[in-house]
């Protein structure tokens, strides 16, 4: 099944100030988030960021918020407390209003949040796709068992390469070119 940027929601999970520092490799999972935004922005593919419990870990990173250029922004912000955004009645509302095919799910953390978001998206009907590279726990071997898991699930995996040429569909043009640019 192909991925369409025009039927889909980007889901940016909790990638926030107090908790990112814990990451296994923060610096490239921070690099690859920023550059996967401005694939989705280059494409036209709305975002949805989350932000658990913003009183304790704090507002999303800058350095997130700012790679956002497009004006208006696609990007909304909610807050959560449930680990999964889609326990969350208005998250839920704001995607259902959306009405996207699929979810293109990415942030911290691989085993809590961004596993279980996954799981429900499936159950709820959509069809969830992480970004592998755009995914972090603060211990590998959590990182891995998610991802064993979401294979499991039946929840479709992909890369920041593969996700961003699969919505770009064609190459030789603007859009192909400024990805391209981005992912060398």
């Amino acid at each position: 099944m192909r991925i369409l940027a025009n039927q889909t929601l980007a889901v940016l999970i909790d990638v926030q100030e107090r908790l990112f520092p814990h990451m296994q490799e923060k610096a490239q999972l921070e690099d690859n988030v920023v550059k996967l935004i401005k694939i989705l922005e280059l494409v036209g593919v709305p975002s949805l960021i989350t932000e658990q419990y913003k009183k304790g870990l704090g507002e999303t990173l800058p350095s997130i918020l700012e790679a956002f250029t497009t004006v208006p922004s696609q990007a909304m912000r909610a807050e959560k407390k449930h680990f999964s955004a889609l326990d969350d009645d208005a998250i839920q509302l704001q995607i259902q209003q959306l009405s996207p095919k699929f979810l293109l799910i990415f942030g911290i953390e691989s085993h809590v949040c961004v596993l279980q978001t996954a799981i429900d998206a499936k159950e709820m009907g959509f069809e969830p796709v992480v970004v592998v590279d755009a995914i972090s726990s603060r211990k590998v071997l959590d990182k891995e068992i998610a991802l064993a898991r979401m294979k499991a699930e039946g929840i479709r995996l992909t890369t920041i390469e593969a996700i961003g040429f699969e919505l770009c569909r064609v190459s030789g043009t603007d859009t192909f070119k400024a990805i391209s640019k981005l992912i060398k």
